[in-house]
């Protein structure tokens, strides 16, 4: 959610001119570009508390440590669970343009997903969408609530 470009997993587009300079990323609700995304929507994912979200940086997408340890965790639920798809969501905070904070969600959710077909989830049970800025979980707008607003969230079908 910033304007610096170039870091590794960070987006090179200038999110504050008011431009998608990413290259085709809609502003559409943002779903991703994976096979079976009609019929994702088509699920009626829930809540769960059987999965936990992770946070990244700012204006970030690239998994650290910690996030990478939640992931495995969560890899095991879904390994235990082997009929339930999950809707992986991305989500950022207030900060910078609309589109922008659409495609960073959607890199968001689209790493974790990559990170969980590497530990065996099969990428059919994956279903991602970006929600950018539009669904915040903090409503407040400081570095404390912009934390939690910068996330990949799980539903599950189940």
């Amino acid at each position: 959610n910033s304007p610096r470009g170039g870091a590794a997993g960070s987006n090179n587009s200038t999110p504050f001119l008011g431009s998608d300079n990413n290259g085709g990323t809609s502003g559409n609700g943002g779903t991703s570009g994976n096979g079976g995304t009609q019929e994702a929507r088509r699920q009626n994912y829930k809540e769960t508390n059987d999965m936990q979200d992770i946070i990244f940086k700012f204006d970030r997408y690239d998994l650290d440590d910690e996030s990478r340890a939640v992931l495995r965790n969560n890899v095991t639920y879904l390994k235990k669970n082997s009929m339930t798809s999950i809707e992986v969501q991305g989500h950022c905070d207030e900060r910078g343009t609309n589109n922008y904070n659409i495609a960073l969600g959607e890199r968001r959710a689209q790493a974790t997903k990559v990170y969980m077909v590497s530990q065996g989830i099969s990428a059919s049970r994956i279903h991602t969408i970006s929600y950018g800025e539009e669904k915040p979980f903090c409503f407040d707008s400081n570095d404390s609530c912009w934390l939690k607003n910068r996330r990949a969230h799980f539903k599950v079908d189940r």
